[in-house]
């Protein structure tokens, strides 16, 4: 019976306590690494889908090609400029464009200097602009009021500057210095998880362009359409428009234009990336368990090779030996997946809790399916049947007078 081969497997591992749980080690470090890490990634790829889904499917943003992985306008040659933005405005299907600058700037309160990004609102355009602004980044102050047109000497901090960023927390009416130049905070805005926009501070475009001498440039222009549909039609369009305007040919231009789904993409296939590195890495934890096993299930044939003869000359078969000592080794690797699955969870959970207290947020949220759980077990189970494919061939072959002889 099937189950008296698990029987046992389970008799064979408890009589060797010490033995199989140093076997387990290397099974169970792989399969909490894997996952974690892939929990993990899925929780995040999730909760970047639902900060897109929230900016709605009737944006477009566009900005310069030369920009990586750096804030827009990082050491771009050739910026969008005021011009790309009146060219934008003007493609059939667009509803409003609004132009953005972010740049790194000195911040100084009460004799502490830090350096962060500044992010502009428009003053100098229609009230769709300001609304667009407003809208695409989800601005809402905690405390006191968003900025106003009006506003020249006033801003909005991120939600950091109140709870931890200077010694001494910012509040509504404090006096902080950009550049030398003294400004009022009038607005707090809401904690949002995103730790730039949390450590950004809203300032009126004309007066950044002014304290940080910019001309008419753009670090990024986003757009709204009119018709949410024709979201990929009017990309096409601002890519003709905007090749004619910047003098490039198609296929090489200095520009790009993203959908939200579209920049999803890049991020899911960057996060897709740093996940196969690092289970790769994790793999190397499950070779080592199953070359663990291998020695563990070798060291076991030689310690009862009398029982295997036992066995033999009582009826036993190969094929029963073979299978025998197959399902202990898978018996090792799912009880090592059992555990390591135990660890993952909770160290996810952990990384979970612990990104809360930071950011305030469910950036970083653990996401357990079932399938990546059966998964583990089953693979566990396989890493621990295979590492014992040869000691169970070596005991299967044992003759019984050999056997006994030992």
């Amino acid at each position: 019976m099937v189950k008296d081969y698990f029987r046992l497997a389970y008799r064979s591992a408890r009589q060797r306590k010490l033995r199989s749980w140093l076997t387990m080690i290397g099974i169970f470090v792989g399969i909490a690494a894997v996952v974690a890490l892939v929990s993990l990634s899925q929780g995040m790829q999730n909760a970047i889908a639902e900060q897109f889904v929230s900016l709605g499917s009737d944006k477009l943003v566009v900005q310069s090609a030369e920009t990586g992985f750096g804030p827009p306008g990082t050491d771009v040659s050739n910026p969008l400029v005021s011009k790309d933005k009146d060219v934008i405005e003007k493609v059939n299907g667009v509803d409003v464009a609004v132009g953005r600058l972010i740049r790194s700037s000195k911040i100084e309160f009460e004799d502490e200097v830090k350096y962060d990004y500044l992010l502009s609102m428009p003053d100098d355009g229609t009230s769709k602009e300001w609304d667009l602004a407003v809208e695409a980044n989800d601005y809402e102050a905690e405390f006191g009021r968003m900025l106003k047109r009006t506003d020249k000497s006033k801003v909005v901090v991120g939600y950091n500057y109140y709870d931890d960023y200077f010694d001494t927390p910012i509040t509504v009416r404090d006096k902080i210095k950009i550049w030398d130049q003294n400004f009022e905070v009038v607005g707090i805005l809401k904690k949002s998880g995103n730790p730039i926009k949390d450590n950004s501070i809203i300032i009126i475009e004309s007066v950044f362009r002014d304290i940080m001498s910019i001309g008419d440039e753009y670090d990024l222009i986003a757009v709204k359409v009119l018709v949410e549909g024709d979201l990929s039609l009017v990309e096409e369009r601002i890519n003709k428009e905007l090749r004619k305007q910047r003098n490039v040919d198609e296929g090489k231009e200095d520009f790009s234009v993203q959908t939200p789904g579209k920049i999803l993409e890049t991020l899911n296939s960057i996060l897709l990336i740093v996940q196969g590195v690092l289970i790769g890495i994790a793999g190397i934890s499950l070779l080592v368990g199953g070359i663990g096993i291998m020695n563990t299930m070798y060291t076991a044939v030689t310690e009862r090779t009398r029982e295997i003869g036992i066995m033999k000359a009582t009826g036993a078969q190969n094929k029963q030996i073979l299978l025998l000592f197959l399902i202990e080794s898978g018996f090792l690797g799912f009880f090592g997946g059992v555990i390591g699955i135990s660890l993952g969870f909770g160290i996810s959970k952990m990384v979970e809790v612990i990104s809360f207290q930071i950011y305030g947020s469910y950036l970083i949220k653990a996401d357990f399916s079932i399938g990546l759980l059966l998964g583990m077990l089953f693979f566990g189970f396989i890493v621990g049947a295979m590492s014992g494919v040869f000691p169970a061939k070596q005991a299967s072959k044992l003759r019984p007078v050999d056997a006994l002889r030992k």
